[in-house]
């Protein structure tokens, strides 16, 4: 053998052994002897306590599955045991962010030939994670690594990637405590023992085969999972199902999750998709929810809603995460319930600047009128208890006293049409239908109109509270036209055959946070006409009207009497109505009202003086009067001599002013037939 030839062969056996020592080093070293410098070197980048506490090691075999000459290249499988991640030194806690009992993960080494590290699976035995925000909202979650900050922008970006294809856990466990939310829960994920299909739970079709076709599919629930705790200092549990860990990473999948939780008494139930679960890309959910007050929904959703009996709907959410104008989530064809009303639309939320914004169509074939009394805070105190109101209605007032909370006004703005077709209410309240278009704009609230069916004819009016001023302050023009009193009182056997109608006109301005508060205020006019109506004891006792009932007893006793016509003309200033003009001129008498009538101290102060018309005699010559507040009011007659004849006329005969501005209320087509036209024109020419 040549002395090149011998040469060659000394060098590769010296290669061969070689390889052999470093194998056999490899095989045989104790990698726990590195288990001090990997603690330090991770600590230091990830500036937080980082432990193997327990044993680290590393196996060698083959992957047949990879088939060829590749299956002989043995695949290094690394294990580390008793793994603690701490938390940063401004989150203080007592337990590590992460504590693992073992990792097991398989690197591919030919894939470091492509400058890849590749990590097909990774597998963790018992994950406990424990997440923390603090009030200042610090948290340790957040990584500020040590060389984030002295890193070169111009520097290349590196050849090297890194890619984990599966994680594997049996179970875990995170704990959750944030003081800006008022949250503390803990979750518990657990394989669910065998893959469960996407429509098995919802119902719905998955095209599994569409991946090779380039299109999204959506792979089967692999986890179940389990929540208990508080979330914005209200109770927390609930349950539900999610895709697997490499569902999340992959971008044509639509990663599926199914939920049922409660917070507090709302009750929400979601099934559906996350695509591009990694970026938070959109969702598409079928979605319920369920609890005692809509309004409840603003602290888990940031959407304001109103003050509601309890409530259900059923509806298909679809959002659009990274909207260029805001993260846009529309709850389409929804349907429900709202105390006993049923309820229907869709409304679309984009969570825009500078303000979010809700708008949408909502309608009710049929709306019981008493499910709108918490909007107002005209419920009872036993139903604003059940929402967990603190406010009560005190028992000697009858205008709600709850305050509006003009300050969550300002949070969101709002454009939203609402119908009702069909109003289910007591005989005593004919309303037949209602529509509405609602705008809040940085705190201004806005009803536009606001219309009723009401008795065969309609109640027009536009009402505005500006919640952007403290206090508030609220303006409204209401205008009543055609309401049949036949219609307005169906059970009078004896209005059935009237005629008449009533028309008025009012508008009013104020200032408070609660309708007592507005109407305390109140400072406009009221003007109304009523003709061909009937007045009696029996239509009293009908409409609760206990007073109502004494002062007609006392005039005409038990006769049913009819008005020719009844015209008011009703001056408001800070909160005290005083009538310029209110009288009833029946086929008996005539009857002026004067006197007070005060919102703040809901108190009455008026005088009811009769005078007889022919040779009819009253049952009653001496005037009346009602006093007291408006939940207990008093009538009585007045000490003193009997009135003079003609003391009405001489009363009219002064208000020629009123009785003008009230013959506008009068169409051309009704002034025929219409009483009340003769005897304000009389009163007009009277001067």
């Amino acid at each position: 053998m040549t002395r090149t030839g011998k040469a060659l062969s000394w060098t590769a056996g010296l290669v061969v052994i070689l390889v052999f020592a470093i194998i056999i080093f490899v095989a045989l070293f104790d990698w726990n002897r590195l288990k001090p410098t990997i603690n330090q070197k991770v600590s230091a980048e990830l500036n937080r306590p980082f432990a193997i506490q327990g044993d680290l090691g590393v196996d060698w075999s083959r992957h047949k599955e990879e088939g060829g000459w590749r299956a002989w290249v043995p695949w290094p499988h690394i294990h580390a045991e008793d793994i603690v991640l701490g938390n940063p030194a401004d989150v203080p806690s007592d337990k590590p962010m992460v504590h693992l009992q073992r990792v097991d993960a398989s690197l591919a080494p030919l894939a470091l030939l492509d400058k890849e590290v590749l990590i097909p699976r990774i597998w963790l035995k018992q994950p406990d994670a424990s997440l923390i925000r603090l009030a200042d909202g610090k948290n340790n979650w957040t990584f500020n690594l040590a060389n984030s900050d002295n890193k070169d922008p111009n520097q290349p970006p590196s050849a090297w990637s890194f890619n984990m294809n599966d994680i594997v856990f049996d179970r875990g466990q995170i704990d959750f405590k944030d003081a800006t939310l008022k949250a503390d829960f803990r979750a518990v994920v657990d394989p669910l023992g065998k893959p469960l299909p996407y429509d098995e739970v919802t119902g719905k079709k998955s095209a599994k085969d569409s991946k090779d076709e380039g299109k999204l599919y959506t792979p089967d629930y692999v986890f179940g999972w389990k929540v208990d705790g508080k979330y914005k200092g209200e109770s927390l549990a609930g349950s539900g199902k999610i895709g697997g860990m490499l569902a999340l990473q992959d971008s044509d999948a639509r990663f599926p999750l199914q939920a049922d939780v409660r917070s507090g008494n709302t009750r929400v139930v979601v099934a559906g998709t996350l695509t591009d679960p990694m970026n938070l890309g959109a969702l598409d959910l079928r979605l319920k929810f369920s609890g005692q007050t809509l309004s409840d929904l603003y602290g888990l959703t940031g959407v304001l809603l109103p003050q509601t009996p309890p409530y259900e709907t059923d509806g298909h959410l679809i959002a659009h995460l990274h909207d260029k104008n805001g993260a846009k989530f529309e709850y389409q064809g929804f349907n429900g319930k709202i105390g006993d009303s049923d309820i229907h639309g869709s409304l679309t939320y984009v969570a825009s600047k500078p303000r979010p914004n809700l708008n949408g169509e909502l309608t009710s074939n049929q709306l019981r009128f008493a499910d709108l009394a918490p909007l107002i805070g005209a419920d009872s105190n036993s139903d604003k208890a059940k929402r967990g109101e603190t406010t009560r209605q005190p028992s000697d007032k009858v205008l709600p006293v709850e305050k509006f909370d003009t300050k969550s006004w300002r949070v969101m703005d709002a454009d939203v049409k609402f119908s009702a077709r069909r109003i289910e209410r007591g005989s005593s309240l004919p309303l037949s239908n209602l529509s509405t278009h609602l705008k809040l704009n940085d705190g201004d609230l806005l009803l536009d109109p606001l219309r009723f069916g009401l008795a065969g004819g309609n109640l027009n009016s536009t009402v505005r509270l500006e919640g952007d001023k403290t206090p508030m302050q609220g303006r409204v023009d209401i205008h009543a036209r055609g309401l049949q009193l036949k219609e307005l009182v169906p059970n009078v056997q004896s209005m059935k055959k009237s005629l008449g109608q009533l028309n008025g006109d009012a508008k009013l301005t104020g200032t408070g946070n609660s309708v007592a508060a507005l109407l305390g205020t109140s400072n406009g006019e009221m003007k109304l006409l009523i003709n061909d109506g009937v007045i009696s004891r029996g239509l009293m006792e009908i409409a609760g009207l206990n007073v109502g009932n004494y002062v007609v007893a006392k005039l005409f006793g038990d006769d049913e009497v009819a008005i020719n016509c009844a015209a008011a003309d009703v001056n408001i200033k800070s909160g005290l109505a005083r009538p310029n003009l209110l009288v009833f001129d029946t086929e008996n008498a005539v009857i002026n009202v004067s006197g007070t009538t005060n919102f703040a101290t809901e108190r009455l102060d008026l005088s009811i003086d009769p005078e007889s018309k022919g040779l009819r005699v009253l049952t009653l010559r001496s005037p009346l009067y009602v006093r007291g507040t408006f939940k207990n009011p008093d009538a009585g007659v007045k000490p003193g001599p009997l009135i003079a004849r003609g003391a009405a006329a001489v009363a009219l005969g002064a208000i020629v002013a009123p009785a003008a501005a009230l013959l506008a209320l009068i169409s051309p087509s009704d002034n025929e037939s219409n009483q009340c036209s003769t005897i304000l024109q009389k009163i007009k020419t009277s001067k």
